[in-house]
C-alpha cells in the first residue's frame, strides 16, 4: 500500500455523478430479478443509425484505424460545415471546426486555452455539472447564477450585466438546456452576446442538444458571429453515446493553440468514429433522425401532463432535450432520499436535483423521457403508487 497518499486540492470541489450511484443501485436490482423503469440516464434508447453504423464497418474494412489530424478527420469538419449552412443558412469556416473526443472533450479544450487561474465563468444554476468542474480544473472559478421558471430556468442579458465582474472572461449557457430542456430565444442569445463582448469576455453557448428541439429546427449561435464558441455532439441527436465523439467551432484565432493542446492531451479522436460520423449527414439519416425528434416530442407531450397530474410542478415547459425538471416539494424535502425511496420500493430511477447545482436542488428532479411511451406510462404508474403511500413520503 502507498503511505503517502495526497490528492491533488483541485479535486475537492470536483463532486460525483450522484445518479450515477443510482444507476448502480439500479442495475444491482436488475440483476436480482426486479424490473425498473429506468428515467434517469441522458442516454436516447434509439440505437446508433444503420447509415453510421456501416460507415463505420466499411472504415474498418479499409483498414482506417490509424491516427487522424489532432483537429479532426478533414472530410468530416467539412461535412459539420456543410450541416451549418444546410440546416441553418450559416456559413462556417472548416478549419474552424475541431473534432473532439465526446463534448467533454470540447469543453477542456475550451477551458484550457481561455480561463487563467482566477479568472471566472459565469453560468446558470441548475445546469450540467461537467461545466463548472472543467473551469475548477484549469484553476478558474465558476460562478452559477440561480435562475428560475421566471426566465426559463436560463440567464438573461441583465442576470450577465449584474454578475459580471473584472475576472469574468467567458459566459456560458446551454440551448437546450440539461437539465431543464429551456431554450434561449434569438433575441435573449442575442443580447448576452452583446453584453459579454462589450464586457471583453467570451461567449461559449452548448448548443449539444440543439438538433432535438419541438417545433422548430432553432437556431444556432454562430449565426451571431465568429468570435464565440459552439460545442456540439454526436452522441444526443445522431446517437452515437458511446462512440465517444463531439465537435466545437471556435473562432480562427483559437484554432493553433487548441491544436497544440488537442496533440498533447488526446492526440486525435477516434479514427473508427470519425468516419463513421460522415454517414449521419446522409439523406437517409437525417430523416431517421427526424423521425425520433418526432418521437421525443410526444413522449414529452405524454409525460408532462401525466407528471403534473399526479402533483409534480414543472413551472417551465422544455422546448427541447429529453429532460422534465420536477418540483418534488409537495412529497419531499429531500430529493435525494425521494429518488432513492421511489426506485427502492417501486423500481423507478431518476436523477435528483443535487447533481445539477446549489440552487434548491432539495426540491427538484430530473425525469428523462429516453424510453419508449409504454414504459413511460408504467413509470408513472408505478410513481402513483408509491405517492399513495404515506409512509413513502419524506
Amino acid at each position: 500500500m502507498f503511505s503517502n497518499i495526497k490528492i491533488a486540492s483541485r479535486m475537492n470541489n470536483i463532486r460525483p455523478f450522484y445518479v450515477m450511484e443510482l444507476l448502480a443501485r439500479a442495475r444491482e436490482l436488475e440483476s436480482s430479478g426486479r424490473s425498473i423503469v429506468h428515467m434517469e440516464i441522458g442516454e436516447p434508447d434509439f440505437p446508433t443509425p444503420e447509415p453510421i453504423v456501416l460507415a463505420g464497418k466499411a472504415a474498418l474494412d479499409l483498414g482506417h484505424t490509424r491516427y487522424l489530424p489532432a483537429t479532426g478527420l478533414p472530410e468530416l469538419k467539412t461535412q459539420i460545415a456543410a450541416f451549418y449552412q444546410t440546416r441553418f443558412g450559416v456559413s462556417v469556416d472548416p478549419a474552424s471546426v475541431i473534432i473532439t473526443p465526446g463534448s467533454s472533450g470540447a469543453l477542456q479544450l475550451v477551458m484550457s486555452v481561455l480561463i487563467e487561474p482566477g479568472e471566472s465563468v459565469l453560468m446558470a444554476d441548475p445546469g450540467y455539472p461537467c461545466n463548472r468542474h472543467f473551469v475548477e480544473l484549469v484553476g478558474g472559478v465558476p460562478k452559477c447564477i440561480p435562475v428560475g421558471h421566471e426566465t426559463g430556468y436560463q440567464l438573461t442579458a441583465e442576470l450577465v450585466n449584474e454578475a459580471l465582474t473584472p475576472d469574468t472572461k467567458a459566459v456560458m449557457v446551454a440551448t437546450p438546456s440539461n437539465p431543464t430542456g429551456t431554450v434561449l430565444s434569438r433575441e435573449e442569445l442575442t443580447a448576452i452576446y452583446t453584453a459579454v463582448k462589450a464586457h471583453g469576455g467570451v461567449l461559449i453557448v452548448d448548443e449539444i442538444y440543439q438538433g432535438l428541439i419541438y417545433g422548430t429546427t432553432g437556431t444556432t449561435a454562430l449565426a451571431l458571429g465568429d468570435d464565440l464558441f459552439v460545442i456540439n455532439s454526436f452522441s444526443k441527436y445522431f446517437g452515437m453515446t458511446g462512440w465517444r465523439l463531439g465537435w466545437m467551432v471556435a473562432p480562427l484565432a483559437y484554432v493553433s493553440a487548441i491544436d497544440r493542446l488537442a496533440q498533447n492531451i488526446f492526440i486525435s479522436s477516434s479514427s473508427l468514429a470519425q468516419y463513421a460520423a460522415i454517414g449521419a449527414f446522409s439523406a437517409e439519416c437525417t430523416e431517421l433522425l427526424e423521425q425520433r425528434r418526432a418521437a421525443f416530442r410526444k413522449r414529452r407531450d405524454y409525460l408532462l401532463p401525466a407528471l403534473t397530474g399526479i402533483g409534480f410542478k414543472i413551472a417551465s415547459v422544455p422546448q427541447g432535450a429529453f429532460y422534465l425538471y420536477a418540483d418534488c416539494s409537495a412529497f419531499s424535502d429531500d430529493s435525494f432520499r425521494f429518488s432513492s425511496d421511489l426506485l427502492e420500493t417501486v423500481g423507478v430511477a431518476i436523477t435528483p436535483g443535487r447533481d445539477f447545482g446549489d440552487n434548491q436542488p432539495e426540491r427538484h428532479i430530473r425525469f428523462a423521457y429516453t424510453t419508449d411511451i409504454p414504459k413511460l406510462k408504467e413509470g408513472v404508474d408505478r410513481i402513483t403508487d408509491f405517492l399513495r403511500k404515506p409512509l413513502s413520503r419524506v
